[in-house]
């Protein structure tokens, strides 16, 4: 496994369905730790699921691509 994989976050306050790539660090099977964008700025974009969540991703087929999408928050390793 790879250290980061691309993850797809939720973008609120947008009006449309707006996805931000960005990168994920596996911690096991579908749980990821969401990294920030180099350029990351709350104030700028609300994240549906912020940089250090721990989140549950799963593929989804959006027009054609297959995107790795964060759909929920996780328990912590252990808890």
């Amino acid at each position: 496994m790879s250290d980061t994989l691309t993850i797809y976050i939720r973008l609120l306050d947008e009006g449309t369905d707006v996805w931000r790539p960005t990168q994920g660090r596996p911690v096991d099977r579908d749980r990821y730790e969401v990294l920030p964008t180099a350029d990351y700025d709350p104030e700028e974009e609300v994240w549906e699921f912020p940089p250090g969540s721990l989140v549950i991703c799963h593929e989804h087929d959006r027009s054609g691509h297959w995107m790795l999408v964060a759909e929920a928050l996780a328990e912590s390793p252990g808890g």
